[in-house]
Parts: C-alpha cells; sequence; structure tokens
C-alpha cells in the first residue's frame, strides 16, 4: 500500500531474519512509514512465504525492494539520510527529523558494509550517524533490529507532534 508522502523510509540494508523484517513491516505501517528493502536478503519474500510466517497484514506495508545498493541509491537519491549504528554516532534523540527522511539500518550479523558506512560519512557525514545508547549494556553487542527500528519510528512521531 503506497503512500505518496511516508512520515519516514525505513531502509533495511541486506535484512536476515524474516521475523525482523515483518515486525519492522507492521511498525512502518503502524506508523506510515515506506520500509525500503534492499538485496540480497536472508530469506524468502515470496507471498506463500509471508503466508507461511503469518504476515497476513503485508498487504498494508509501503514496501519497496531494490536490487542492490546502488540500485536504492539511483531509484531514492536520499538528500536527508541518518545512519542507525550500534558503534558510531550521537545519540538518536539528537536528530532532528523531518517528515520524509532516510534512515538506514545495517543487516543483523554485521551492521551496515564498511564500503556503505564510508560512503554514508563522506556523502552525509558523521552529524547523520546515529546510536542507541545502551549504558547498561556490559557484553552486549547491540539491540534487536526491530526494536531500533521501533524506537527510531516512534522518536520521529513523537518530534512531530504525534501526527503523521
Amino acid at each position: 500500500m503506497a503512500t505518496d508522502s511516508p512520515m519516514l523510509n525505513l531502509v533495511l540494508l541486506e535484512p536476515e531474519i524474516p521475523n525482523n523484517t515483518g515486525n519492522i513491516g507492521r511498525t512502518a505501517a503502524a506508523l506510515g512509514c515506506r520500509l525500503h528493502i534492499v538485496h540480497p536478503i536472508g530469506f524468502d519474500m515470496g507471498e506463500k512465504a509471508r503466508r507461511r510466517a503469518g504476515l497476513d497484514y503485508w498487504h498494508l506495508v509501503d514496501c519497496v525492494e531494490h536490487a542492490s545498493w546502488s540500485e536504492f541509491l539511483r531509484a531514492e537519491a536520499p538528500t536527508r539520510f541518518w545512519l542507525y549504528s550500534a558503534h558510531h554516532g550521537k545519540p538518536h534523540w539528537e536528530a532532528k527529523f523531518q517528515r520524509g527522511d532516510y534512515c538506514l539500518f545495517g543487516k543483523e550479523s554485521a551492521g551496515v558494509d564498511p564500503a556503505v558506512l564510508a560512503w554514508f560519512r563522506e556523502t552525509h557525514g558523521e552529524s547523520n550517524m546515529l546510536t542507541l545508547p545502551m549504558p547498561g549494556s556490559d557484553g552486549l553487542r547491540s539491540l534487536n533490529l526491530a526494536t531500533v527500528v521501533a524506537i527510531a519510528g516512534y522518536e520521529a512521531l513523537r518530534q512531530f507532534g504525534g501526527a503523521t
């Protein structure tokens, strides 16, 4: 279900876990965000696989799939772009989101590829790199991807005054 002006564009770079992507799709639909899935991905996105996974709400998700990172950039050419990382960036509440911004999230096992990270730093700068601080995280690598995307989306909604 496409919307002309999504609240945010949530970009999953090479997601690996179907349950995370399903949960993120539900969050995107609930918030009026567009979900971009950048291939390659680690699972089947076909209708039969979605039915088997119980994703009966997927028709409500404004989802665009891109064959590769370069195809995503060619199709979207985002100007306002935020990168979420477990290892780099300022606290995400310091971001000043605007309607239609793009938020990039890396794959579950490794985050954002080093080449994409270098491109992002050069193109959008360190000031657009965000993290979710984990003050009690001794020995913890990161938060679950679906959790991070939901936190990011609801922070934007909060900044927009609760209205999409």
